[in-house]
C-alpha cells in the first residue's frame, strides 16, 4: 500500500502504514501538564520543542516494539529500535474515517504542544498498479477524503506531505494521459482545502535526487498548486543522501518561485543502493541505515525540516523477502539501527 516506481526505476518508494492507531489516540494516551507525553512502558517523551516541533507518538508500531522487546529481556534490541520509536514520524491516513483520523492525531498532538505531521497518499490510480495500487475510487471520493481530513485537522497545528509521487507520475509516464487533468483538478483543491487551514502547512510531493531533472517536474508542480503550498517535498521513502536531496531541491525551487521545501532523511544515512535490477533498488534495500533525525535546524534556509516521512521499519513491499508495503519488519527496522 506505501510503495511507488518513479521514472528511470530510482523510484519513490512509500512510506508507512495508515494512521490505524487514531482510535487509541482518541481514547487518550498518557501525557504530562508540560507536554511530554509518554507512553505507557516505553518511556517515549517529546523532543525539545525548539528543535523539532513535532509530535512523537508514543503508541506507534517502533514504540509497541520497544515494549515487545524489554519484556523479552532483549536489551540491546530494545535499545536500538529506540532510536526509531523516539523520533516524530508521519502518520499516513488511510480512506477510512480520516476525519477521525486526523482529529485523532491532532488532538494528541496538541495536548503535547506538538505539531501533528500527516501524509495524504490516496490519489485516484495510485501507484500504477505496483506493490502501493489503490487510492479514491474516483474524484468525488478523494475530495471527500480531503475534506474529511481538513474537517478533523481544524485549527490544529499540522504539516501535511501531499500525495508522494502523485505528481512525479504524471511526468514520467506512468499515469496514463486520461488520468491527467482529473489529478491536476484534485491536487489543486487539496492544496487550496488544506491551506486555507489556519495553522496547516502543505508540502507537495517533487520526486527525488535520481529520477530525473528539475526541468521536468516544476511546470507540472506549479499546475498541481505549489504556489499555494507552503512548499514541496523530496525524497519521500527514498534513499537519496541528504547533501544530493539539498542540490535537487534547491535547483527545483528556483524554478518555482524560491518555494521552501522538506527532505525525508528517515533512511538515507548510507545512500541509496546501487546494486541489482534499477526498477527494484528502491524496494526494501539492504544495507541502509537511519538518516539525520528529524529538526527545523537545518543545512539551507530553504530547507523547512529534515522529517521521517517514510516510518523506518515499514515494509516498501513484497520484494527481498519483506511483508506486504506498509507492514512492520522488525528485522529490517534492527538493520536500518546499524549503520
Amino acid at each position: 500500500m506505501y510503495g511507488s516506481r518513479g521514472a528511470g526505476g530510482t523510484s519513490v518508494k512509500g512510506a508507512s502504514a495508515a494512521a490505524l492507531g487514531a482510535a487509541l489516540l482518541i481514547a487518550g494516551c498518557s501525557s504530562s501538564g508540560d507536554g511530554d507525553g509518554k507512553g505507557a512502558g516505553a518511556g517515549i517523551t517529546q523532543r525539545p520543542a525548539e528543535t523539532v516541533p513535532f509530535w512523537v507518538n508514543p503508541d506507534g508500531r517502533a514504540a509497541e516494539e520497544l515494549v515487545s522487546l524489554e519484556k523479552a529481556g532483549k536489551k540491546d534490541q530494545a535499545d536500538r529500535i529506540r532510536e526509531i520509536a523516539q523520533q516524530p514520524t508521519a502518520e499516513w491516513i488511510s480512506p477510512e474515517n480520516p476525519e477521525e483520523q486526523a482529529r485523532g492525531l491532532t488532538e494528541a498532538a496538541d495536548e503535547a504542544g506538538r505539531t501533528a505531521l500527516l501524509v495524504l497518499y490516496n490519489i485516484p490510480h495510485r501507484d500504477c498498479g505496483q506493490y502501493s495500487r489503490g487510492g479514491a475510487p474516483d474524484g468525488d471520493a478523494y475530495r471527500a477524503f480531503v475534506d474529511g481530513v481538513a474537517k478533523g485537522i481544524g485549527d490544529r497545528s499540522a504539516t501535511v506531505v501531499l500525495e508522494p509521487d502523485a505528481v512525479l507520475h504524471l511526468v514520467d509516464g506512468c499515469t496514463p494521459r486520461e488520468f491527467h487533468e482529473e489529478r491536476y483538478d484534485l491536487l489543486q483543491g487539496a492544496v487550496a482545502k488544506l491551506t486555507a487551514l489556519k495553522n496547516t502547512k502543505v508540502y507537495l510531493d517533487a520526486g527525488n535526487a535520481g529520477w530525473g531533472h528539475p526541468d521536468q517536474i516544476f511546470e507540472p508542480l506549479e499546475r498541481a498548486g505549489v504556489g499555494r503550498a507552503d512548499g514541496f517535498a523530496v525524497n519521500v521513502s527514498n534513499f537519496y543522501s541528504t547533501e544530493e536531496s539539498i542540490a535537487y531541491g534547491k535547483q527545483l525551487s528556483a524554478k518555482v518561485g524560491g518555494k521552501h521545501f522538506v527532505v525525508d532523511t528517515s533512511r538515507n544515512g548510507n545512500g541509496p543502493y546501487t546494486e541489482g535490477a534499477p526498477d527494484e533498488r528502491w524496494c526494501n534495500p539492504p544495507g541502509r541505515a537511519l538518516g539525520e533525525p528529524p529538526t527545523v535546524k537545518t543545512a539551507d534556509p530553504l530547507v523547512d525540516a529534515y522529517l521521517w516521512i517514510k516510518r523506518p521499519g515499514e515494509s516498501d513491499g513484497e520484494c527481498k523477502g519483506g511483508p506486504k508495503a506498509g507492514d512492520w519488519w522488525p528485522e529490517y527496522a534492527l538493520k536500518l539501527t546499524e549503520g
